[in-house]
């Protein structure tokens, strides 16, 4: 089962030990395979775990994968592109929203293509505390890997001109 392109979808983070981390009230969703979902947040109110709430400032082309440990957040901002990817499980959407487990590392791009690996500690941490297996460490830093590797070769989703016209295809959807 795949959403709809022009649907609103509901996207859900949890963590190893099935608590809620983070969700978005909506993601547009302009493409929709067995490959890739993307989905647009804008202005989409966002709830963390601790209760706290915040709405998104700027358009963000996400990129959730059913094969890939990770997901890729696209910002666009006035200073150009920024990338956050989340280290976490293949996305999965069971018709009540767009789920995965974020496994804690992120890398962080700015429009520079500096790359920055955040939340180390925390990853460490949450190992110990959720009981990651070995199997489960090796694939979370062998997908960091891949990651880094598509990034510097700037592979979808890390091409700006792929970002610009997705974007451009959600605009010209809010416009039928």
């Amino acid at each position: 089962m795949l959403p709809k392109v022009k649907d609103n979808i509901y996207i859900q983070s949890f963590k190893h030990d099935k608590s809620l981390h983070r969700t978005w009230a909506k993601g547009f969703v302009i493409e929709s395979t067995p490959k890739r979902i993307i989905a647009i947040t804008d202005r989409s109110w966002v709830i963390e775990s601790d209760g706290r709430r915040w709405l998104t400032r700027e358009p963000a082309i996400c990129f959730f994968y059913p094969d890939r440990w990770y997901n890729v957040i696209c910002m666009i901002r006035k200073t150009g592109i920024h990338y956050y990817c989340n280290l976490a499980s293949p996305s999965i959407y069971d018709e009540e929203a767009l789920k995965n487990i974020d496994y804690d590392l992120d890398v962080k791009i700015n429009p520079k293509w500096e790359c920055t690996i955040l939340d180390e500690d925390e990853y460490a941490e949450h190992a110990i505390r959720m009981g990651y297996s070995d199997e489960l460490k090796k694939v979370v830093e062998d997908e960091l890997e891949n990651l880094l590797r598509h990034i510097k070769l700037q592979n979808s989703p890390f091409d700006h001109y792929e970002i610009k016209t997705l974007y451009q295809r959600y605009i010209s959807y809010l416009k039928d």
